[in-house]
């Protein structure tokens, strides 16, 4: 079974040898270690039989040496099925348009399906796929890998907690799971407000309870803001026995309390950045590789950046469902430049207020509001500045505190 594939594929030829005693041609071209087979002698001067179509230029070197005959008589094998195929021009170039359009299609996206998410947060993320390209019809080795897909739509996209991106075929299925906002369980038993840090208080909003404190009152951790109990201005001028006959009045006080606070942060800046930095010059190329082989289809320029950066993108081409060992590879090529810089102490203070800001901004969260006030502190160890900075802020210190009504 080997043999016949073998032979199938390397191709083979009937030959007939003319002269007497033919036979000793065969035993001549054995002995010269040519294969052959189904040798049969038609009569006393004509003998057939089977050759490699690799041997046939040592068959008629061997020929050239004897007083024989040397006909041929039919071919078989895949080098003369394509011969036969490559004659048919017409059939020829009709094949390969039909393999080029399957692979076109092949290498479209025709589907995206988008799972695990409510309707509005798919639509949501369709119409950013729209923005990057990336609909049914879009040429797949024109947009994104599917984790660059990824990270874009956790970038414009808060909501979302995680992407999944898989590419099957013509079809992109993407899998979302969005954040959860875990809330404080709403307490529906009264409470009071209390302070979580200390302040002075700049501003009061109560709608529920009674307010204990006033603009401008200094106030530390867990002291009562406002009250629950909205018979506690009446406590201390009734006595006891009106006080068990008059009902409880309490609630759950609601409001915020805005208070300024005050905070010292330290933050490092060095006073020497040394760094890399992309200077706008780009180069782009395009090549087809075939297995290791990469073959320049555009940008042949070649470039004389003396530093680069450089991003490649490789994507695979597709016939129906099977992935080719033919890829379409992008190279990415920019200019990079060093940059260095020495800062002036004033310089080092304002990268300092930046760092320091962004660092206590998102501490105390988006609704808090940060002034820097001045530089507590500044010393110089190893190239770098260490500075603690002084700020003052505004924000909401309440937070809840139960109230016992056995008390």
């Amino acid at each position: 079974m080997k043999h016949t594939q073998a032979i199938f594929f390397t191709g083979s030829v009937k030959i007939k040898v003319t002269g007497h005693h033919p036979e000793l041609f065969f035993g001549l071209c054995a002995r010269e270690g040519i294969t052959v087979w189904n040798v049969i002698k038609i009569n006393e001067t004509q003998c057939i039989g089977n050759v490699r179509l690799s041997d046939i230029s040592t068959i008629k070197r061997l020929r050239r040496q004897t007083v024989y005959k040397l006909s041929f008589l039919s071919r078989k094998g895949f080098p003369f099925l394509i011969q036969r195929v490559l004659h048919k021009k017409p059939f020829v170039a009709g094949l390969l348009l039909s393999i080029l359009f399957v692979t076109f299609l092949s290498n479209i996206v025709w589907d995206i399906e988008v799972e695990n998410v409510p309707p509005e947060v798919e639509a949501k993320i369709i119409e950013k796929l729209d923005e990057y390209g990336i609909h049914p019809g879009a040429v797949k080795f024109t947009i994104g890998t599917p984790g660059d897909i990824q990270q874009r739509l956790l970038d414009d996209l808060p909501e979302l907690l995680w992407v999944g991106v898989t590419e099957k075929g013509t079809t992109y299925q993407l899998e979302a799971v969005e954040k959860t906002i875990v809330e404080e369980p709403e307490q529906s038993g009264p409470r009071n407000l209390v302070a979580a840090k200390k302040g002075v208080i700049v501003d009061m909003f109560v709608a529920k309870g009674l307010p204990l404190v006033e603009v401008n009152d200094f106030v530390t951790p867990g002291q009562v803001l406002v009250s629950g109990n909205l018979n506690e201005n009446q406590g201390e001028q009734e006595d006891d026995e009106e006080k068990q006959d008059k009902p409880k009045n309490f609630v759950a006080a609601e409001g915020e309390v805005i208070a300024e606070t005050w905070y010292e942060v330290e933050t490092t800046v060095p006073l020497k950045a040394n760094y890399q930095t992309l200077t706008g010059e780009n180069e782009t190329k395009f090549k087809l590789q075939i297995g290791k082989m990469k073959i320049p289809v555009w940008g042949f320029k070649k470039v004389d950046y003396e530093q680069v950066y450089k991003e490649t993108t490789r994507k695979p081409l597709y016939f129906l469902h099977w992935t080719l060992p033919i890829s379409i590879v992008e190279e990415q090529w920019n200019e990079q430049a060093p940059y260095n810089e020495k800062r002036s102490r004033k310089k080092v203070r304002s990268e300092a207020v930046k760092q320091a800001t962004k660092q206590l901004q998102t501490e105390l969260g988006k609704d808090a509001e940060i002034a820097f006030q001045k530089v507590l502190h500044e010393r110089i160890e190893s190239g770098k500045v260490k500075l603690t900075l002084y700020f003052k802020a505004k924000e909401d210190i309440t937070k809840n505190q139960p109230i016992s009504q056995g008390d």
